[in-house]
């Protein structure tokens, strides 16, 4: 089955960076999108970016110009580059794969603490 495993999630001060990692087990060429959502406690799981098979990419108004996705192909891996993050960051972020047919795949999260 397709796995997704997520890293490098952890505590960073107001303003700072971070770069998530999402490795795949199979080509991501093999997924119509990937990319990552985020839940806070309390909170509805939400859209961070998507980028989709052609290489074009959906970002949320909250984190565009904020935020950066990329991938790896030859890694099976995608990236989320997090800069000048603040505290309504926080939360669990997850990769999260569409299948051409419109399944999702989903990692096991990384915790993404904002905080001073």
């Amino acid at each position: 089955q397709v796995q997704l495993v997520e890293s490098g999630g952890g505590l960073v001060q107001p303003g700072g960076s971070l770069r998530l990692s999402c490795a795949a087990s199979e080509s991501i060429f093999n997924f119509a999108s990937m990319g990552w959502y985020r839940q806070a406690p309390g909170k509805q799981r939400e859209l961070v970016v998507d980028i989709f098979n052609s290489g074009s990419t959906d970002y949320a108004t909250s984190v565009k110009g904020r935020f950066t996705i990329s991938r790896d192909n030859a890694k099976n891996t995608v990236y989320l580059q997090m800069n000048s993050l603040k505290p309504e960051d926080t939360a669990i972020y997850y990769c999260n794969g569409k299948t051409f047919t419109y399944f999702n795949y989903w990692g096991q999260g990384t915790q993404v603490t904002v905080s001073s």
